[in-house]
């Protein structure tokens, strides 16, 4: 059977939220992102991209490209609120889908047609997702997840786009090779380098030149510039690793301060492992000093998702790593080789009072919020907390970094 793929994004998500909550940044330049001069640029309206701007731009660099931007700091929350609106109503419309990103979708509509028509049932969609939230949205429908993608890319902003079985390739020949999707800055001047600049040039050469250009990449890139992508609409993401890092406004030799950080989020992510039913057997802290020179390590240890285990541990990795010599720019932490199950009872160390403690600090926490409870020694740690649960089967809300 013919495959159907839809795929929807969310224009300027963050943007459009925060002009529906102030309609009067309608139509004004906008930033929103990390609010200091070390920030980072989360998402742009349109009025500003003449300027040169574009997400992943340091803040500082942005508000001298465009003084007139109004530049607002991104809340996670708010927009994982309108997200999940979105996403009850896809979930409503389609039997299968996938959320991407927090305002990417994938659905598969195969054999639809027989019932619906695939391109009026999406349209219909599209319709009821901007008269009940407010927020534009675009989408492309063709055989696979890539021409999809690409052709939402092509309607936006705030429009839609068929492309019909068999015009996959025409569709993208005349296209920059920019616009494929896992061609970035680096692969593009390699490509660029070797004078192909349109989609076209790679699909008339053989398949075999790409790979020994790009290897394994170019394999796939060959593929995706003829229109061909095979990848199924996954419906669940399930996490291999959490992690978290502050970068700071001022590089920082207080090691007091260091600490007060880590141990939060220790705390915080032990916190969500537990409410996620999973433990972690890897640990890693990571550091950049003001050279910019970025250092990490990482430990192997048995299943848990004990906050006293875990904080020690990943003290013992920050004074192996730390140079007190050296200013501090960011420290971050991560756990990974996670796995289903609950907290085993360390026989030899834990108490009854113990495991009651950690059943009531994350019965406070799921009531009142990740920060509701905490030690003492993480209280200027305050911007440590998560909005969600990370093992909800969504993909991560992704912001620019928080500071301290």
């Amino acid at each position: 059977m013919k495959k159907t793929i839809l795929h929807l994004d969310l224009d300027t998500f963050y943007v459009s939220v925060e002009r529906i909550i102030n309609t009067e940044l309608k139509n004004k330049p906008l930033l929103v992102g990390g609010t200091s001069d070390r920030g980072v640029v989360a998402a742009c309206s349109y009025e500003t991209r003449g300027f040169g701007i574009h997400s992943g731009m340091p803040m500082k660099m942005a508000k001298e490209l465009c003084p007139e931007a109004v530049v607002i700091r991104g809340n996670a929350g708010t927009y994982s609120k309108y997200s999940d609106v979105v996403t009850e109503i896809i979930k409503e419309h389609v039997p299968l889908f996938e959320k991407s990103s927090i305002d990417e979708f994938y659905a598969d509509l195969s054999g639809m047609d027989r019932f619906f028509g695939c391109y009026r049932y999406a349209s219909e969609m599209r319709k009821r997702i901007i008269h009940e939230t407010g927020l534009p949205i675009s989408f492309g429908l063709s055989v696979n997840k890539v021409v999809s993608k690409v052709a939402t890319n092509e309607a936006k902003p705030n429009n839609q786009l068929k492309i019909d079985f068999g015009r996959e390739k025409p569709f993208l020949a005349p296209l920059s090779i920019k616009k494929i999707p896992m061609v970035g800055d680096k692969t593009y001047q390699t490509l660029r380098n070797l004078g192909i600049r349109k989609v076209q040039t790679i699909q008339e050469m053989p398949m075999d030149i790409m790979q020994r250009v790009l290897g394994a990449n170019g394999a796939v890139i060959w593929k995706r510039a003829n229109g061909i992508d095979h990848t199924p609409v996954i419906p669940f993401h399930d996490r291999k690793s959490i992690s978290t890092e502050r970068t700071f406004d001022r590089d920082t030799i207080d090691v007091n301060k260091l600490k007060g950080i880590l141990i939060a989020m220790t705390e915080n992510l032990a916190y969500q492992l537990r409410r996620g039913d999973k433990l972690t057997a890897c640990i890693a802290v990571k550091i950049r000093y003001s050279d910019f020179n970025t250092y990490s390590k990482q430990l192997r240890i048995p299943y848990t998702s004990a906050d006293h285990i875990l904080i020690s541990k990943i003290l013992e990795l920050f004074q192996s790593l730390y140079n007190k010599r050296m200013l501090v720019r960011l420290v971050g932490i991560r756990f990974s080789h996670l796995v289903s199950g609950n907290y085993q009872i360390n026989l030899f160390e834990d108490t009854e009072e113990t495991l009651n403690l950690y059943q009531a600090m994350d019965y406070v926490r799921k009531r009142f919020g990740d920060r509701s409870v905490f030690r003492a020694s993480t209280m200027g740690a305050k911007t440590i907390g998560r909005m969600h649960n990370p093992f909800n089967g969504l993909p991560p809300v992704v912001l620019a970094h928080r500071k301290q």
